[in-house]
């Protein structure tokens, strides 16, 4: 299975792998993550998709516990309220934590936090809510120091959460998008993804104070059709191994429409709707 000299430096075609697969014999080549060299030829070590960048190949694996880095965004769950601290599940080989001197207080009001603000911790976040945040730092054991210090960050209402591989979460700009059919969804880096109703970002400014509320917003019929049916179309993309992005899961979404939303989780529905978006993505591309 050599790789194709010709290929651009990022390959758009996926070249999937087992241990041990020979990938390319050409000298020319290094080695990366996921390969070892043999007598001249480079070969794969893990099972997953062959990936080059100029001179480099690497073999990502298909399964993988997500790696942080400082300035990603992740979506979390809390899993303890410790002292001055929350636990928090990201996806990773260990939990993240995330500091009290590290969110907002009701209303952005900026001072010093005090006992009074950790003897009441769990009104701002208790153990088994969602949370928006960015990295921030490393502790020295590895762990993801998290902050929610910006009004687009907190705690996370009104929808439902998906879980995919996070692999198939590439990077970007930005990770908050708000879709054509009136849906906000937050693609964390980790895997973890929140799909809700939209609210206009002055209606959120506007009720600062109430960031930490538990309860949701009254959401129309026609709104959880459209979550739900997002959030099927994020799971069967992440099911045929497509890349999550707010294109792919608009092209998702509009090929998902003349199906009920209940069939979209059947293998035949998803595997020729995973096959019309790459096709429309290719012709993007």
């Amino acid at each position: 299975m050599d790789i194709d000299t010709e290929a651009p430096a990022l390959s758009l075609a996926t070249q999937i792998v087992t241990p041990g697969s020979a990938i390319t014999s050409d000298s020319a080549y290094m080695r990366g993550h996921g390969t070892f060299g043999e007598h001249g030829t480079i070969y794969s070590s893990v099972a997953g998709v062959v990936e080059r960048i100029n001179k480099l190949v690497s073999v990502r694996s298909l399964k993988q516990r997500y790696g942080g880095e400082i300035g990603d965004i992740v979506v979390g769950r809390i899993t303890e309220v410790a002292s001055k601290r929350w636990r928090v599940d990201v996806n990773s080989r260990q939990d993240g934590m995330l500091l009290l001197s590290s969110i907002n207080l009701p209303g952005g009001i900026q001072r010093r936090k005090s006992d009074s603000d950790e003897l009441q911790m769990r009104s701002f976040f208790a153990e088994g809510d969602l949370v928006f945040a960015e990295v921030q730092s490393y502790f020295a054991d590895g762990a993801l120091s998290l902050h929610t210090r910006s009004i687009q960050y907190g705690k996370l209402r009104n929808g439902t959460f998906v879980s995919v591989f996070p692999q198939l979460v590439p990077r970007s700009r930005t990770h908050f998008h708000t879709l054509p059919c009136g849906v906000d969804v937050v693609l964390g880096v980790n895997g973890y993804i929140w799909v809700s109703k939209h609210v206009p970002v002055a209606q959120v400014e506007a009720n600062a104070e109430h960031i930490y509320s538990d309860e949701n917003e009254s959401i129309s019929d026609d709104e959880r059709e459209s979550i739900a049916r997002v959030a099927n179309c994020i799971g069967l993309l992440n099911r045929l191994y497509v890349k999550i992005t707010d294109t792919s899961i608009i092209f998702a979404f509009e090929a998902s429409l003349p199906y009920p939303v209940k069939d979209l989780l059947s293998i035949d529905v998803a595997t020729e709707l995973a096959h019309n978006v790459t096709s429309r993505l290719k012709l993007q591309a």
